[in-house]
C-alpha cells in the first residue's frame, strides 16, 4: 500500500474538530509556549528551576477540578458511589503513611502514575477525534502512544548525558537518588534502545496501515497524532523542555475539555437530572465564570499552603489530591458513558 491518499480516500477525508479549528490546534500545540521558554533559557539555571516549579504548580492546579465533576454531580456519584465515598480516605492514609515511610518512594510513585496518566489523556483525546469518525478499535494507536512514551525514557536512560543535564538545571539535590538509579539504568537501556525503535518503528506503520485502510479518515486526529510525536522526539532531543512541554500541556488540555465538557454536558436541568454543578454552569457567571473562580480559589489555595503550611501538610493534600484525580479520570471519562459521547457529540451504541 502506497503512502499517499487515493482520489476515493481522499473523498472519504472528514475534518471532524472537537469544537474548532482554532481551538483544537490550541489544545494539540498546547506544548509550545513550555518549550520555547525552556529551550531560550538554557543554561540559566535559575529560570530553568522557576519555569519547572511553576510548570509543576500549574499541573497541580488541574487536579482538584476533577472534584466537582464527581461530587456535585448526582448521577456520576451514583454510578460509583460505594468507591467515591470511601477512596479520599484510603487515599489520605495511603499518602500519610508513606510520606512517614518513605517521601522518595511516593514521590517515584506518583511520577511514574502521572505519566502514565498523561499518556492516557492523550490517547483518550485521540479516540474522540476516532470516534468521530466511526473508528472503533484503538488498540494500535493506543500501543503506539505508550511505544513512544517508553522510547523517549529508554532513549534518556541510555543517553550518558542526561543526568549532567538534569543536574545543570538544577533538579539535582532531592532527586539524587533518582539521577543514581537513571545512570545504573544505562547499561540496560543501551540494549534494549535498539528493540525498542524497531517496536515504535512497526507500530508507526501499523497504525498508518489501519487509518488508511478505515472506511473514513480524520485528519484533526493526524495533526493531534502528528502533535503528540513531535513533543516525544523533543523529550528525546532536549529532555527538560520536552518535560515541561508534556507536563504542561496535559494540565492545558485538562482545562480546555473540562471547559468543552461542562457546555455541553449540562444543558439543562432534565438533562442533567439537576445537578449542582449543572445549575453552576447555567448560572450567570457561565462555565467560563465557573473555571475563572475555579482557578483563583486553587492557586489561592496553593499559595496559602506554600506559604503557611508545613511542607508535609502540603504534599499531603496535594498528593491525596492528585491520586484522587489520576483514580477518577479513569472512571468518569469513558466514551461509552451516554453523557460523555454526548458532550464531545459523539453517536453512542
Amino acid at each position: 500500500m502506497g503512502m499517499t491518499l487515493t482520489h476515493s480516500e481522499q473523498r472519504q477525508a472528514e475534518y471532524r474538530w472537537v469544537v474548532n479549528p482554532a481551538w483544537d490546534l490550541l489544545m494539540a500545540f498546547s506544548w509550545i509556549p513550555f518549550v520555547v521558554a525552556a529551550l531560550a533559557w538554557s543554561g540559566d539555571t535559575s529560570r530553568i528551576e522557576w519555569l519547572v516549579a511553576a510548570t509543576l504548580i500549574f499541573s497541580v492546579s488541574h487536579q482538584p477540578l476533577t472534584m466537582p465533576l464527581v461530587y456535585a454531580d448526582g448521577h456520576v456519584y451514583r454510578s460509583r458511589h460505594l468507591i467515591f465515598a470511601i477512596t479520599p480516605f484510603v487515599f489520605l492514609a495511603a499518602v500519610v503513611i508513606g510520606l512517614r515511610l518513605d517521601p522518595v518512594i511516593i514521590a517515584a510513585i506518583a511520577g511514574v502514575w502521572n505519566a502514565g496518566h498523561t499518556l492516557q489523556q492523550r490517547y483518550g483525546i485521540a479516540r474522540i477525534y476516532g470516534r468521530k469518525v466511526g473508528q472503533t478499535n484503538g488498540r494500535i494507536e493506543h500501543n503506539l502512544l505508550w511505544g513512544m512514551l517508553l522510547l523517549a525514557v529508554v532513549w534518556g536512560a541510555a543517553d550518558s548525558a542526561t543526568p549532567d543535564r538534569i543536574a545543570q538545571a538544577g533538579l539535582g539535590g532531592r532527586n539524587q537518588k533518582g539521577l543514581e538509579l537513571l545512570t545504573n539504568a544505562a547499561p540496560a537501556a543501551r540494549l534494549v534502545l535498539p528493540l525498542v525503535i524497531l517496536g515504535v518503528f512497526a507500530l508507526a506503520i501499523m497504525w498508518l496501515r489501519q487509518e488508511l485502510e478505515s472506511p473514513k479518515i480524520n485528519p484533526a486526529k493526524w495533526i493531534y497524532m502528528g502533535s503528540s510525536a513531535v513533543l516525544f522526539g523533543l523529550i528525546i532531543v532536549s529532555p527538560i523542555a520536552g518535560f515541561v512541554g508534556y507536563v504542561g500541556a496535559h494540565a492545558a488540555e485538562y482545562y480546555l475539555i473540562v471547559y468543552k465538557h461542562l457546555g455541553d454536558r449540562y444543558p439543562d436541568a432534565e438533562t442533567d437530572g439537576g445537578a449542582p454543578l449543572g445549575r453552576a454552569v447555567r448560572s450567570s457567571a457561565g462555565p467560563l465564570g465557573l473555571m475563572v473562580i475555579y482557578t483563583i480559589t486553587v492557586f489561592t489555595a496553593v499559595f496559602v499552603l506554600r506559604r503557611y503550611a508545613s511542607w508535609q501538610v502540603y504534599g499531603m493534600v496535594f498528593l491525596t489530591l492528585g491520586a484522587l484525580h489520576l483514580f477518577y479520570d479513569g472512571l468518569i471519562w469513558k466514551l461509552r458513558r451516554p453523557e460523555v459521547a454526548r458532550s464531545f457529540k459523539i453517536p453512542t451504541p
